[in-house]
């Protein structure tokens, strides 16, 4: 990232300067040290120097660079697009260097999916089933946050949700929870790493505590009630899981959950997180939801909220400011206790002192690393591969793709040519310039040797139909037409959820158009959500899911397209037929009356609909490849598992196809008979696998009792005895299996929240 020479000169100078806080740090690697440091400290902190660190407020602050050098607030925003974000940081954490204690900021935002360099959102990232490659992007995007002078996010988001209406889903891992913890360890550890004080990691946040992803119709900000079996089984643990590797800071959901909104919910915050779960770190407010409690109807004034998010546990206001107009007085007269106030003080020095901030103020702002690392050639590369793997194969009739050279072919589509909606609605300091979209990925994939038209067709989300007709002029001259569709940035993410989920405007006009010339089509799908794709999956020769893929769209599109890659993400999120499935997902419970297609007799009186079938268009796990895959007997090294033990399933996977590829093995287990009634299968193991033409590999899972707990009404979390059995395949629907039995005393507690990992055999 070139700077402009003033600036560049000016840190340098900058630099140079020694701004060492009143006590000198210890190293930030020894506790006792570090409590005693922030203890000095805090006692000699005044009250409106106290209320400041429990405070962030943004850059529209006019009073901003005053607060800062009375060393009255903790920190403010770090992610702004359009600002030279280096100088930015630098010139703020200046101004708290003049401050009587000389306490550093931190400096935060959303990064989530890359900081310049962008990478495929998160959804897209849970659709590689691979966390490896997901715990890099993430330290690739902090490393070049850090040398910015960012050193905290607000991610990542671990909500799960089952309702794609819900624009945030493009934020998360999808509907299951066990993807879901496998993908929130990831990113964790790319953000966190082993060494919070590391100058290239960044403190992490767990949002949004809890069950965000389950509001009602889908729609966002909206109410949520869930029971507590689903709220133990699906939507905490991702979080658990989290706090269990040491995520600094959790951030509580805006919404309300069971009738009240987490950010005055001490019975969530203090009573689960902290007291059962033993979190230690920051809790952090979302934007402006502490005054947000009046519009929920549980406070009556500015103080009243104030109070009440305090108590509960909250830590930081983030942006409103409430906490700063309204604590001072509030402790002044007896209402809130100042030893309220000096544990969140001292939860936030704490996470400083971890930091590193205490010992280098500067530490995160970095003009020569910022200039070697951001928008790297490795990082490009990087952002290249993932999207690759995140984008899944949904149909491929009679072997479309890949294409073959000498096509003519026809780039049709509002998102072909679209370099902002590759970025998504968060992309941190990404830019539209950075972007090769599809259209020149495909163009410098195919050569000079290939024609390659372009027509629009339609806008995104416009009734406009004025150019479908010279959209459908250039299929006909092609040989093949790829159709780019989907959402664009306007129609996902946050405050953007949909009560349809078919192809927004007249793209679905165009697409009948161009399936009317008798080309072959191939639809290239832009989006950040599950779609209800029906028509296209009935007419289209073949669809690739893309997501939203980020800076290097073009080409990871095209490597697929041309076949210099093959097809192996997996769908994180069921597909459904129609909105009015939704919500719909894999671990659904059985019924009492449950529908069998094979039967004729009293289907009226069995669970369905009389206009769709009950199945998913495409399910959870689901993807294909240019190869194939053929999975043999699942084989259980035991019929029974007993309390403190272990077993071990495995099943030998061949490529039979003629190329190589890469295939997702997925484990499920179902419980037979319980106490309360069980989904019908549960994700429990999964690993990524490459084989070259005709090889094969011997997959092998453990089981541990703590795997299969799940919530038992009023006994807890915990196990029963009974039968399970074991699906082994490459998607939700995997029919090879096993079965063994749980025995009596296995595992009565504790739940184990790390994903089962899959390792090749040995034998």
């Amino acid at each position: 990232m070139p700077s402009r020479l003033g600036a560049l000169a000016f840190l340098l100078l900058a630099s140079l300067i020694s701004c060492a806080t009143a006590t000198e740090a210890p190293p930030p690697t020894d506790p006792a040290a570090m409590h005693a440091f922030v203890n000095d400290l805090l006692a000699r902190m005044t009250l409106k120097e106290k209320v400041g660190q429990l405070s962030i407020a943004g850059a529209d602050r006019k009073d901003l660079q005053q607060l800062i050098r009375a060393g009255q607030l903790g920190g403010t925003n770090g992610v702004l697009p359009g600002q030279d974000v280096l100088v930015y940081t630098r010139k703020m954490q200046q101004l708290a260097m003049q401050s009587r204690l000389k306490i550093p900021l931190w400096f935060m935002g959303d990064v989530n999916h890359g900081f310049r360099t962008i990478f495929p959102v998160p959804l897209a990232l849970a659709a590689t089933w691979d966390t490896a490659v997901v715990e890099r992007v993430q330290h690739a995007a902090a490393t070049e946050a850090t040398a910015a002078g960012v050193d905290w996010t607000f991610s990542p988001m671990v909500d799960i949700s089952r309702d794609p209406r819900w624009g945030r889903v493009v934020e998360g891992a999808g509907e299951d929870p066990f993807l879901g913890a496998a993908m929130a360890r990831a990113q964790l550890h790319g953000f966190q790493g082993n060494n919070l004080a590391a100058g290239d990691t960044m403190m992490a946040t767990a949002k949004h505590f809890v069950g965000y992803g389950a509001v009602e119709g889908g729609r966002d900000y909206n109410a949520t009630y869930l029971p507590r079996g689903l709220l133990h089984d699906v939507y905490l643990p991702p979080f658990h899981a989290l706090v269990n590797t040491g995520v600094a800071a959790v951030m509580p959901a805006l919404t309300t959950l069971n009738d009240m909104p987490s950010t005055a919910d001490h019975r969530l915050l203090t009573g689960l997180l902290r007291q059962r779960w033993g979190f230690g770190g920051v809790i952090v407010s979302d934007y402006d939801a502490i005054p947000e409690l009046q519009q929920h109807g549980i406070a009556a004034s500015p103080a009243e909220a104030a109070r009440l998010a305090l108590a509960a546990g909250v830590d930081i206001d983030l942006h409103s400011g409430t906490y700063l107009a309204q604590l001072p007085a509030l402790v002044r007269d007896g209402t809130v206790p100042m030893s309220e106030i000096d544990d969140a003080v001292r939860r936030v020095l704490d996470a400083k002192y971890r930091l590193g901030l205490f010992q280098d103020p500067f530490r995160y702002g970095n003009a020569t690393l910022a200039q070697r690392v951001t928008l790297s050639p490795a990082h490009r590369a990087l952002a290249r591969r993932v999207a690759r793997e995140s984008m899944v194969l949904l149909k491929n009739d009679r072997h479309t793709l890949p294409l073959t050279p000498q096509q003519r072919i026809a780039v049709i589509g509002p998102l072909a040519d679209d370099r902002q909606a590759m970025l998504g609605q968060m992309s941190a300091e990404g830019q539209p310039r950075d972007v090769v979209p599809i259209l020149e990925g495909i163009r410098a994939a195919a050569g000079k040797a290939v024609a390659v038209t372009y027509a629009q067709g339609v806008k995104v989300n416009s009734r406009d139909d004025s150019g479908i007709a010279a959209a459908v002029q250039a299929a006909e001259a092609a040989d093949v037409a790829v159709l780019v569709l989907g959402e664009d940035e306007h129609l996902i993410g946050e405050g953007h959820s949909r009560s349809r989920l078919g192809l927004p405007g007249r793209q679905l006009d165009l697409a009948k158009a161009i399936v009317a010339t008798g080309k072959p089509v191939v639809v290239v799908l832009i989006n950040g959500r599950p779609l209800s794709i029906t028509w296209l999956h009935d007419h289209v020769a073949a669809i690739l899911e893309a997501w939203v893929p980020g800076d290097e769209a073009g080409p990871a599109v095209a490597d697929l397209l041309f076949g210099k890659a093959n097809p192996s993400g997996k769908l994180p999120m069921t597909f459904p037929r129609d909105v009015g499935q939704v919500p719909i997902y894999y671990a659904h419970l059985e019924t009492g009356r449950p529908w069998d297609p094979a039967t004729t007799v009293s289907r009226h009186y069995t669970t369905h609909y009389v206009d769709v079938p009950n199945t998913p268009l495409y399910p959870f796990g689901y993807g294909l490849s240019y190869t194939r895959f053929s999975y043999g007997h699942v084989h259980l090294d035991s019929d029974r598992l007993k309390a403190g033990g272990v077993l071990h399933a495995s099943v030998r996977v061949t490529n039979i196809g003629d190329r190589r590829g890469s295939d997702v093995v997925q484990l499920y287990t179902r419980d037979r008979v319980a106490s309360v009634s069980p989904p019908v299968r549960l994700l429990k193991g999964f690993r990524r696998v490459t084989l070259a033409a005709g090889a094969s590999q011997e997959v092998r899972f453990t089981i541990k009792p703590a795997d299969l707990a799940f919530y038992r009404g009023n006994r807890g979390m915990g196990t029963e005895a009974g039968t399970y059995d074991v699906y082994i395949g490459g998607d939700s629907r995997a029919t090879q299996s096993g079965h063994f039995a749980l025995l009596a005393g296995a595992a009565p507690a504790k739940v184990n929240t790390r994903a089962m990992q899959a390792r090749p055999s040995t034998r």
